[in-house]
Parts: C-alpha cells; structure tokens; sequence
C-alpha cells in the first residue's frame, strides 16, 4: 500500500457565496493530490505521455462530510491499496485545518495507449515504482 498527503489552500474563487469550496473543486483536488504522488515517486503525467500512455478517469465517487472553507489549509491523503495493472483506484481523505475528516472519494483511472485508444499494461518502470510499496 502507498499513501501520500500534500497540502492545498482553499482559495476564494473556488467557494461559493457561503464561504464553502464549491462542490464540482473537489476534484480538483483529488487530481493535485494523485500528481503529487506521483511526482514523490518520480513519475508524472507528462512522461507517460511521451511513452505513449494517458491515464484518464473512468469512475469517481465522493462523499461530503463537512465543507471545506475559504482559506483553509486542507491535507489530501492519497491511497493506493492494490497494485496497479490495467488500472489503478486512487482513494481519498480530505481534512481540515483541525485534523477533521471532511471528504472522502475513490477514483478509478485506466492506463490507455494513446494511438490506439485501448486498454494497455501500466508501463514497467511505472510498476517498478510501485512495488516497493506491494512486497
């Protein structure tokens, strides 16, 4: 299993007129989450990109617990509980300032060859990162 947190601010053009983050944002942090992750592995989007590989989203699913607010520091704890293959689920806790539970999601991503638009093998050396973390 690996798990990675970053810190994200709340910033007021992504609440709404309450002083809440505004619902459709949270994804956006989901994704600034997965990135970090992946970059604290040594692997980003774009050089999957240029092997021939994208990984786009094909399922999310959330829960809202409290609102995030204008302004706060939110903590995203990113986990991947099970080797990647074809796929990979990325899950998610968002807390608050005080530590609080305030979200939850999963995302499902599938590795794609960008040519061919079909379902490929996450690259080797994608996977060889990664399994330091499934021994």
């Amino acid at each position: 299993m690996f798990v990675h947190s970053t810190k994200i601010r709340v910033r007021y053009g992504e609440t709404d007129q309450m002083g809440y983050m505004y619902y459709g944002n949270y994804a956006e942090f989901y994704e600034v989450g997965r990135v970090e992750m992946l970059r604290s592995l040594g692997l980003s989007y774009r050089g999957m990109e240029e092997f021939g590989v994208m990984m786009p989203v094909l399922e999310l699913h959330t829960r809202y617990i409290k609102p995030a607010r204008y302004d706060e520091e939110i903590t995203v704890k990113v986990t991947v509980e099970k080797m990647p293959a074809t796929r990979i689920v990325f899950k998610y806790e968002l807390f608050n300032e005080t530590g609080t539970l305030i979200n939850t999601a999963e995302t499902l991503l599938i590795f794609v060859n960008i040519q061919s638009g079909r379902p490929v093998m996450a690259p080797q050396y994608f996977l060889d990162k990664m399994q330091a973390f499934f021994d």
